[in-house]
C-alpha cells in the first residue's frame, strides 16, 4: 500500500481527494493536513510515502512546505495537486523538489495514474506544466560553464527526457538496469541535482541536449 498523507486547506476539496484515494486498492490515507506547518508535523510523525500537497496554504506555502519535508524526509515524495499552473508557481514547486505536479480538474484516472507513478519513483506533469518547464529549459545555454557528462550519461538523459523507465533505457541502450542508475547517479552528481526531473531541465539549460516537445499526455512520466 502507498501511503499518503492529504494537504489541502480546503474541507470539502480535502475530503474529496481523501474519497479519491481511499477508494483506491494501492493506496491508503495516512493522515491530513490544513496548513503547511501542520503538513510537516504530519509528515514527521507518520512519515508517507508520498504527500499530495496544494500550493496556497495558510501560513507556508506549499512549495515551502516541500521543501521543509524533504529536508527532514528526503524519500518522501510529493505531489502537488493544484488549480493554479502559472508559471513561477510551477517553477518553485518543481524547485523545492516536487516530483509530480498534477491539476485538480484532471480527470480521477489521471490523478491516480500520476500518484503511482511518482510513488514508484517516477516524474508525472500535467501537459500545461511539462510545456513550462520545456520553455524554461529552452533559454540561452551557457555551454562554457557545463559540467564535463559523459557521452552515455548525457544517452540517458535524453532517454529520460522522452519519458523512458530505466528499464526501457537500458534496453535501447544495451545496458543493465543497474548500470543505467549509475550513470544517472553520476550525472545527478555532476549537475549538482538530485532526481531526473532537474537533471533533465539543467541538461538542456546548459546546451548539453536540446529539449523535445512535451508529451500528449497527462504526465508522460520522466522515469
Amino acid at each position: 500500500m502507498i501511503r499518503v498523507l492529504v494537504v489541502d486547506d480546503h474541507p470539502i476539496v480535502r475530503a474529496g481527494v481523501v474519497a479519491l484515494v481511499e477508494a483506491a486498492p494501492d493506496l491508503e490515507v495516512a493522515g491530513t493536513a490544513a496548513s503547511g506547518e501542520e503538513a510537516l508535523e504530519r509528515a514527521l510523525a507518520i512519515v508517507p510515502d508520498l504527500v499530495l500537497m496544494d500550493l496556497r496554504l495558510p501560513g507556508i506555502d506549499g512549495d515551502e512546505a516541500t521543501a521543509r519535508i524533504l529536508a527532514v524526509l528526503p524519500a518522501v515524495r510529493v505531489v502537488v495537486l493544484t488549480t493554479y499552473e502559472n508559471d513561477d508557481a510551477i517553477l518553485r514547486a518543481i524547485g523545492a523538489g516536487a516530483s509530480g505536479y498534477l491539476l485538480k480538474a484532471a480527470p480521477e484516472d489521471e490523478l491516480l495514474a500520476g500518484i503511482r507513478a511518482v510513488a514508484a519513483g517516477e516524474v508525472a506533469l500535467a501537459p500545461s506544466v511539462a510545456r513550462v518547464l520545456v520553455q524554461q529549459a529552452a533559454r540561452p545555454a551557457a555551454p562554457a560553464s557545463a559540467p564535463l557528462l559523459s557521452k552515455r550519461e548525457i544517452d540517458v538523459l535524453k532517454l529520460v527526457a522522452e519519458g523512458l523507465s530505466n528499464r526501457a533505457i537500458g534496453e535501447r541502450l544495451f545496458l543493465g538496469e543497474a548500470t543505467v542508475k549509475t550513470h544517472l547517479l553520476h550525472a545527478f552528481t555532476k549537475l549538482d541535482v538530485r532526481d531526473r526531473t532537474r537533471a533533465v531541465m539543467r541538461a538542456m539549460e546548459l546546451g548539453l541536449f536540446s529539449p523535445q516537445p512535451p508529451p500528449p499526455v497527462h504526465g508522460a512520466p520522466l522515469a
